[in-house]
């Protein structure tokens, strides 16, 4: 068994000889297990116990066993107590979620604090069946099928490779004792059923199930690498600037599977990525799906992915001077608005910079507004006769929904649109040889 260990950390690269690791040590057969063996196998190791104050006198117990487990060894412990309950209760999650979030913020601070090259933890492959059941009761992509993976971060798990039964026996073989945790005998939560109830039923089906379950789970993995290949190239083929090509979708061998991967990034759920798929091909223009913060919508051969627009108030400039807009045009930040006249002569040619407007300051009359176009909004665009619907000429520009529920208009006193932002300068104000004194104005994002 340590010969096995030792191949699966070599063939997995999982440990650096020259490193100082943390062995996470509950006191039960498992890290007891994988604490002897990686002493045995010569890694440099230092052990670290969680007292989560749950089980009472259990959990002292579990702490001075682990105290003289170390003793023995010639090991440092590393310990920490925690309020688990009272975690949980201001956090409002549950015990068994508390208990991870605190074991793990924990792991990291104190890897920081020595330099560990990471922490080792004693999943073994009974665990990572246990996992793939759960994922299956659950609903669950493919990914979901690979069971616990032998790296996550910084967390490293070693015994992957071995059963439950092979690490009852080794500790059997080296005369080693160790804790029973009794929460784990209770089937009060889905793994303890999983694994006192459920996993011995199969075994009565079929004595091979978990290794035959362990099996098909390191398959699935390995064509995970080949699936996550193809995903990459089909992703690159139809995402661009969140905007998916719809005939480049459906040129993919599986261009559902290809929207799930696009779409998952944005915390989109399966079933509505099902509904989205199902509809695609049939749903008009303009057709609109929510995963808040997101707002996917179909726009032509196009469907678009971008964050819910926010509500702005408009931002009213009196005079000149700088002004701060929280428009939220992109979701996030303010924007800075700059007001100020210039006489003729210092502008030397109108400049044809996409958010500055030079604007005739006789034509003009304050106070100055910038807000959200809104639907009816008419302007002349410069160099035009004739007003035109600012959506149509925003239509007309391949401007998209997004773009177009984000676009921002600039009125005076009279309520005349006198420049759509980072688009065009209206006609009315515009400067002309006679133009006296200009009026400058500079919208800058964050």
């Amino acid at each position: 068994m340590l010969d096995r260990v030792r191949q699966y950390i070599s063939r997995n690269h999982l440990i650096a000889a020259n490193g100082t690791y943390l062995v996470a040590l509950s006191g039960g057969a498992d890290s007891v297990c994988l604490l002897r063996m990686m002493l045995s196998l010569g890694y440099r190791v230092e052990a670290v116990h969680c007292n989560f104050r749950l089980r009472g006198e259990e959990s002292d117990r579990d702490e001075q066993f682990c105290e003289a487990l170390c003793r023995e060894h010639g090991v440092k412990l590393h310990k920490v107590h925690f309020d688990t309950k009272e975690y949980a209760a201001l956090h409002k999650v549950s015990i068994e979620m508390a208990a991870r979030e605190l074991r793990y913020d924990y792991f990291g601070q104190l890897m920081q604090t020595i330099g560990a090259a990471g922490i080792l933890v004693a999943h073994h492959r009974d665990d990572s069946v246990e996992t793939v059941l759960l994922n299956l009761l659950r609903g669950t992509g493919i990914r979901g099928l690979e069971g616990i993976k032998p790296v996550n971060g910084n967390v490293i798990r070693p015994l992957l490779c071995l059963s439950r039964d092979e690490i009852l026996s080794y500790l059997r073989s080296c005369g080693q004792d160790y804790i029973v945790d009794s929460s784990n005998l209770v089937d009060d939560v889905q793994r303890n059923k999983l694994r006192l109830n459920v996993i011995p039923l199969l075994k009565t089906i079929n004595p091979s199930a978990i290794d035959n379950i362990a099996t098909t789970s390191r398959h699935v993995a390995e064509a995970v690498k080949v699936y996550d290949a193809a995903m990459a190239r089909g992703i690159s083929e139809c995402l661009s600037d969140d905007t998916i090509d719809i005939p480049s979708l459906y040129q993919q061998s599986s261009p559902e599977a290809v929207l799930h991967e696009i779409l998952s990034r944005y915390g989109v759920p399966s079933k509505l990525v099902g509904q989205i798929f199902d509809s695609l091909l049939t749903s008009p223009t303009g057709s609109r799906w929510q995963a808040d913060p997101y707002l996917i919508v179909k726009d032509r051969d196009t469907l678009l992915i971008g964050r819910q627009p926010v509500d702005a108030a408009p931002l009213v400039m009196p005079e000149c001077g700088r002004y701060v807009y929280n428009g939220n045009v992109n979701g996030n930040g303010n924007q800075t608005v700059d007001v100020e006249v210039r006489g003729r002569a210092a502008i030397k040619r109108i400049s044809k910079e996409p958010f500055f407007a030079t604007l005739d300051a006789d034509k003009v009359q304050f106070p100055l507004t910038i807000r959200r176009a809104q639907a009816g909004d008419r302007f002349t665009p410069f160099g035009m006769r004739g007003s035109k619907l600012v959506s149509d000429y925003l239509t007309d520009r391949k401007r998209n929904l997004f773009e177009r529920s984000r676009q921002l208009v600039l009125l005076d006193a009279t309520g005349t649109i006198l420049w759509l932002v980072g688009e065009r300068v209206a006609d009315v104000a515009s400067v002309t040889p006679d133009t006296i004194k200009v009026l400058c104005v500079r919208y800058s994002k964050e």
